[in-house]
């Protein structure tokens, strides 16, 4: 089976900071500012989450909050004893643009039991969470960075994304045409071939690409193409050879397919960038 996630985090990587570690007692507010997200885990206590001033839900047991995009949330816990918290910012390469960010929900919340796989890093990251030993922070780092992961496949395998690219590579026949975008964006792309690659009709492809994944396939090959044009660009690499690299056979055809996609040319993306 082809890798769904490989390709994504190769190009479109995402890293976490570590920026809280032990109790937090009363109410402790996350603001909404800056361009990261938050990966929460609560190890112990009873956390009241609100959003906007409205109480959303009630942690009970261990479990993971995921804020994939800067959004303000309060945390209301007991003044004495509270709850023991993990907590690290996210930064997503490419920040909007980042397919992986663009295909999660605002928040979401998950029992830390539920998640498959996890039980060895959580029990290894709390456990560098609440000693001080040298190296504490980068570990974390990286322990926080495999828990994400886990919890991308957490959401394909048990269907939690209904639409978009994650639901897409939850399909169990869309996903090898979407794998095989990512990984050979250069290649001539024919909705026969990527219907040949899902094992499924032309008709029946198309309509079930669009349905799912919330677009057709040609709309969605050329944000991949483009997005990694944008990360190319970034690196200072020039236009003429990103064009090649992401199937396009000029500067011309990638300015033009560039501008519809972002509204503005590649120059002036870049100098914007």
């Amino acid at each position: 089976m082809a890798d769904r996630l490989e390709a994504l985090l190769t190009h479109f990587s995402v890293t976490a900071r570590v920026f809280q570690t032990g109790a937090l007692c009363g109410i402790n507010d996350v603001d909404g500012e800056g361009t990261t997200g938050q990966l929460h885990l609560v190890r112990r206590g009873e956390v009241g989450v609100s959003h906007g001033g409205a109480e959303v839900l009630r942690i009970r047991r261990p479990s993971l909050l995921l804020y994939p995009r800067p959004m303000a949330h309060r945390f209301i816990t007991e003044a004495g004893h509270g709850a023991d918290f993990a907590c690290a910012h996210l930064q997503f390469e490419g920040g909007a643009a980042n397919p992986i960010l663009a295909a999660l929900p605002a928040f979401v919340c998950l029992p830390l039991e539920e998640i498959d796989g996890t039980e060895g890093v959580l029990e290894l990251l709390f456990e560098e969470a609440f000693e001080q030993r040298c190296g504490k922070q980068v570990l974390l780092n990286r322990l926080f960075d495999v828990v994400l992961i886990q919890v991308l496949r957490h959401l394909m395998e048990q269907g939690q994304t209904r639409s978009g690219l994650l639901a897409g590579l939850s399909h169990p026949r869309l996903r090898n045409a979407v794998v095989a975008m990512h990984e050979r964006p250069a290649l001539e792309w024919t909705l026969d071939a990527l219907s040949a690659e899902a094992g499924m009709s032309r008709s029946v492809f198309a309509t079930q690409f669009r349905h799912t994944v919330g677009c057709t396939p040609g709309v969605y090959l050329q944000r991949w193409r483009v997005g990694l044009a944008q990360l190319a660009l970034r690196q200072g690499r020039p236009l003429k050879l990103i064009a090649q690299e992401v199937g396009y056979g000029s500067e011309a055809a990638l300015s033009r397919a560039f501008k519809a996609q972002s509204g503005v040319s590649p120059r002036e993306w870049k100098q914007a960038a």
